[in-house]
């Protein structure tokens, strides 16, 4: 075989096919389930993965709020928030957050495994989080994904 026959595929936006998945997260470890997520967000499962393009798939994720943490980090892990002002960090622990916004931990968790910037941007608005296991996408048939 000639070495010059082989090309290295490049993706481009309009050829990308996306599919929608079904992720449910009862009893999965956030952190494990995250970063699974966002190789799926990515299209790094895919042959013709390329970095600079979202070539990714859709992720719903159900019962979010079921999701564990591994260790003492469901009391000892914080979330930040940053008003500007001095004296303005507010701080909650992982089990306040799971009661007021259980979607949030997840979507946390993936969006700081994606790129940074505009690509990275575009993949988050991929993921779908949903507490109860229910949820509105029916019309897109996806498919469960067992992780």
């Amino acid at each position: 075989m000639d070495v010059n026959s082989f090309k290295t595929v490049s993706a481009r936006p309009a050829e990308v096919e996306q599919q929608w998945y079904v992720i449910d997260a009862e009893n999965q470890v956030v952190g494990r389930l995250a970063s699974q997520v966002a190789a799926i967000l990515r299209g790094k499962h895919k042959p013709y993965f390329t970095p600079h393009v979202d070539c990714g798939d859709y992720v719903i994720i159900v019962n979010a709020d079921k999701a564990r943490f591994s260790g003492k980090k469901e009391t000892d892990k914080l979330y930040y928030r940053y008003s500007g002002y001095p004296g303005g960090l507010r701080t909650r622990t992982a089990k306040e957050m799971r009661q007021r916004r259980p979607d949030y931990i997840m979507r946390h968790a993936v969006k700081g495994m994606l790129p940074k910037g505009p690509l990275g941007r575009s993949m988050l608005k991929k993921l779908k989080v949903y507490a109860s296991p229910t949820h509105p996408h029916e019309a897109q048939q996806p498919k469960v994904l067992a992780l």
